[in-house]
């Protein structure tokens, strides 16, 4: 027996304790059903089976929420098993981001790390137990000819003509497919099933096929390689997996795993399929995030505009606002796609409940508080967090020259506009109250500069007379503040289905110009001087952000937004769509 049987250091995960009290989705209910029933001996045994050619996506975090979460909730495993069959596409590097990847999301596979590749000559000695069988054949068609003769939905396909050769003959072509004497293209196994089926996947399917490349684990041991319905359900069953849990587009490939399992005679797990997790303004497939990387039009497969889970990670977003959402959404057995904005609730909800309020002034301009004494400073107190009273308080300095936002000031204002503007009166955030005297303006005509009188009387932001103001601005010292870049992100894509487009056109064409916005002459106060890189903090009145984990550095920080403040799918879910 395989040491993968030995279900072992499963460390339990957050949903053993985030899913209690909910209702049972009707995969868990599967689960329940065979745990009362003893139909494998009390065990649960799942696993999370990523292919190593790419960064996980979003999708991939509801899977992995479900196959680990289920694990933890029977104090059970979840095995993290690569399925590493394609050495032309993978790489290292994506192994390590996909361990990365799972570790953050609050999941641990303990000792059950695997690989398809563990399994390679046991697999081998399976296919030959099928040719023997008269179950397997070595077929000379090209991949063009296979397609072509394996006709349609409403056609049968056409037997290969190397169908009927010999089990010594087909074990002597498969033996020497493995020894390298045959070219890429020129041989595959095939397994004999029915060309006639209404299934094409069962229409006498590839199982290995000829790939002369250097693997990223096994080196130049194998120029044949399995294909993936093959090599998935050998590895489940060598695994002893109880409950193979898939996406919905695996749901026509089932018949087949059960095939290679009931010819095989060997231990056989239960595949059920779930719908697959879509987010509006995202696509969800490896081969187009090459294309954004390669094609230049991110920075890499960590842009915080990815849809990727370290995209995710690097823009700001937290582990338990990935899980929240995985949880609200459900399991389900039909597609649909979800809001964009109700990912960024998720997220919001977690990060006011845990994200220090600081101040930040991403577009400046200059206020001079002329009846403020010169060269002094005052330290005003300011909340760090309103929704948590154990967070405390700070000190953030006060002096005669500050930076305002631009839009917080207008020289001739709009109706129903109640922030600075001449003669009018406002309160600093944890400040004074101040009133514009006097602009400055540039040889252009440009604002440059706000005077203003401050009212001593209201220091901490109330007037001891009563008087009210209509507005609260943030703020930052001049002398005190720290320059910093921030970037401004915003969807990758313009439309909700980027596949959404004319003909001729291809996903690109809704690409969203403005998704990225780079703002170098903001203001911060000088707490955020050392922020943490990934560490969540709101700006006051202006959205969550994150010193970027990349390219933030000690006192020359780099931040990135992570969403807004505005949460449209509050709106949303408290009017039922009105």
């Amino acid at each position: 027996m395989s040491s993968a049987n030995k279900e072992t250091d499963g460390k339990p995960g957050p949903d053993a304790s985030e899913g209690a009290g909910r209702s049972l989705d009707f995969v868990r209910k599967i689960v329940a059903e065979d745990n009362a029933s003893g139909k494998w001996d009390g065990r649960v045994v799942t696993r999370f089976p990523p292919e190593p050619n790419g960064y996980l996506h979003i999708g991939h975090a509801k899977s992995i929420c479900l196959n680990f979460g289920i694990a933890a909730e029977n104090n059970s495993v979840c095995h993290l098993r690569f399925d590493d069959t394609n050495p032309e596409k993978e790489e290292t590097e994506y192994v390590e981001s996909i361990q990365a990847d799972v570790h953050w999301l609050g999941w641990d596979w303990g000792k059950n790390l695997f690989y398809a590749s563990d399994y390679f000559e046991q697999m081998y000695e399976y296919a030959v137990q099928l040719i023997k069988a008269g179950k397997a054949f070595v077929c000379d068609l090209t991949a063009d000819q296979v397609r072509h003769s394996r006709g349609t939905l409403t056609t049968p396909g056409k037997d290969s003509p190397f169908r009927n050769r010999s089990i010594e003959e087909n074990l002597d072509l498969f033996q020497r497919m493995r020894a390298g004497e045959f070219d890429e293209g020129t041989k595959t196994l095939r397994a004999k099933i029915d060309m006639a089926s209404p299934n094409l996947n069962l229409r006498d399917p590839v199982m290995y096929r000829i790939l002369k490349a250097h693997h990223h684990r096994t080196g130049d041991k194998w120029c044949i390689y399995p294909m993936y319905d093959y090599a998935h359900c050998i590895s489940d069953s060598i695994e002893h997996i109880t409950h193979s849990i898939c996406t919905l587009e695996f749901e026509d490939h089932r018949p087949l795993y059960d095939w290679f399992l009931n010819e095989l005679d060997v231990y056989h797990p239960q595949q059920i399929e779930f719908a697959r997790l879509n987010l509006t303004y995202t696509v969800m497939s490896k081969r187009k995030f090459l294309e954004l990387v390669r094609g230049g039009h991110v920075s890499g497969w960590d842009d915080p505009r990815m849809p990727t889970i370290s995209g995710f990670r690097r823009r700001g977003y937290t582990p338990e606002s990935i899980r929240d959402l995985c949880s609200r959404v459900g399991v389900a057995k039909n597609d649909s796609v979800v809001d964009f904005a109700m990912l960024e609730h998720c997220l919001r909800e977690d990060l006011n409940k845990r994200a220090p309020r600081m101040m930040a002034v991403l577009r400046p301009i200059k206020v001079v508080l002329t009846n403020y004494p010169e060269g002094q400073t005052e330290e005003m107190d300011a909340v760090n967090n309103p929704e948590d009273p154990s967070a405390g308080t700070r000190k953030v300095p006060f002096s005669r020259v500050l930076y305002i936002e631009q839009d917080d000031f207008r020289e001739v204002p709009p109706p129903k506009f109640y922030r600075l503007s001449p003669g009018r009166e406002v309160r600093l955030r944890y400040g004074y109250f101040i009133t514009c005297q006097e602009v400055v303006k540039d040889s252009a005509g440009n604002v440059v500069e706000v005077h203003c009188t401050y009212d001593p009387a209201t220091r901490g932001g109330d007037s001891p007379d009563g008087r009210k103001v209509k507005a609260t601005i943030h703020w930052v010292s001049a002398e005190h503040a720290i320059n910093a870049e921030v970037r401004l992100y915003d969807h990758l894509f313009r439309k909700e289905d980027p596949d959404d487009v004319a003909e001729g056109q291809t996903y690109l064409d809704n690409l969203n110009p403005n998704s990225l916005e780079v703002l170098t002459d903001c203001r911060l106060e000088p707490s955020l001087a050392d922020a943490k890189p990934g560490a969540p903090v709101q700006f006051e009145r202006l959205g969550y952000f994150c010193a970027d984990p990349v390219d933030s550095r000690p006192g020359k920080p780099v931040f990135n937004r992570t969403a807004t403040l505005k949460d449209t799918w509050a709106k949303i879910a408290k009017t039922g769509g009105r």
